[in-house]
C-alpha cells in the first residue's frame, strides 16, 4: 500500500514537499515513481527513481525544479517541489514497479499506485 501526503494550496514559486509512504509490500528495492495528472487530461510522468537512488530521470517540464529522493529505511519517497507554477496543479501520485529495481517513465510499468495528493498552485 502506497499513501501519498504532503500536497496542499500554495502561490506560484512556492515549494512543496512530497511524501510516500510504503507499508505492507516494502518498497525497497523496487525503482519507485512520482505522476501526476490535471483535471481533463491525462495522467503524465514527473518523476522516477531507482531502488538505490543512482539514477533518477524528470520530465522535462520539472527539470530543474522538482527532486525525487528516497528513504529506504523509512520505506519512503520523496518529491521535493520548488518553483511551483500554476501549471504544476494536479493530483500527484506515487506509484511503484512490481520487481524492477529501475527507473521508469512508463505508466504501464507501475502496478501499484498510491491514492494520490492534490497540488494546487495559484498564480
Amino acid at each position: 500500500q502506497l499513501q501519498a501526503s504532503g500536497g496542499g494550496l500554495v502561490q506560484a514559486g512556492a515549494s512543496l514537499r512530497l511524501s510516500c509512504a510504503a507499508s505492507g509490500r516494502s518498497a525497497t528495492n523496487r525503482g519507485m515513481g512520482w505522476f501526476r495528472q490535471a483535471p481533463g487530461k491525462e495522467r503524465e510522468f514527473v518523476a522516477s527513481i531507482s531502488w538505490d537512488a543512482i539514477s533518477t530521470n524528470y520530465a522535462d517540464s520539472v527539470k530543474g525544479r522538482f527532486t525525487i529522493s528516497r528513504d529506504n529505511a523509512k520505506n519512503t519517497v520523496y518529491l521535493q517541489m520548488t518553483s511551483l507554477k500554476p501549471d504544476d496543479t494536479a493530483v500527484y501520485y506515487c506509484a511503484s514497479r512490481k520487481w524492477s529495481s529501475m527507473t521508469s517513465s512508463s505508466r504501464a510499468d507501475y502496478p501499484y499506485w498510491g491514492q494520490g495528493t492534490l497540488v494546487t498552485v495559484s498564480s
